[in-house]
């Protein structure tokens, strides 16, 4: 082999190499994202945020909506409440996270209807995706 094809040769084999090492980095299992919830300054941040934009619907005391487990005449489901009597603890914080953000449409089947809105980067008062970890 002449210098030139063995150069070509290490340059490719560390090109695939690179390429190999960026695919497993990527394709790496993720950790769940997790907020600490017994966090008393980090709930107390998130407090003044939880009153403005959820407590309408989930309730000042996390008490959710009556009758949040029956359908509306719309066939909606009320708001449900956030404390250990609702079901909101049965999902990981990156749902909760998602479902804030993005709205309900990606963790419900296909076609559920719902009144939660999502508080993406365009709304006006939760611009940021710390602001709404912190929801």
């Amino acid at each position: 082999m002449t210098l030139r094809r063995s150069l070509l040769f290490l340059v490719l084999v560390l090109l695939i190499a690179a390429a190999a090492a960026a695919a497993a980095w990527l394709l790496r299992p993720q950790q769940p994202l997790r907020i600490d919830h017994t966090d008393r300054a980090l709930v107390a941040r998130g407090e003044p945020l939880y009153q403005l934009h959820c407590a309408p619907c989930h309730g000042a005391q996390l008490q959710g909506e009556p009758n949040w487990t029956t359908r509306d005449v719309r066939g909606r489901l009320p708001a449900p409440p956030h404390d250990e009597s609702g079901h909101t603890w049965h999902h990981d914080d990156q749902v909760l996270f998602e479902v804030t953000k993005y709205g309900i449409g990606k963790h419900a089947p296909r076609g559920y209807q719902s009144d939660m809105p999502a508080y993406g980067k365009n709304h006006e008062r939760t611009k940021t995706s710390s602001q709404r970890w912190l929801i």
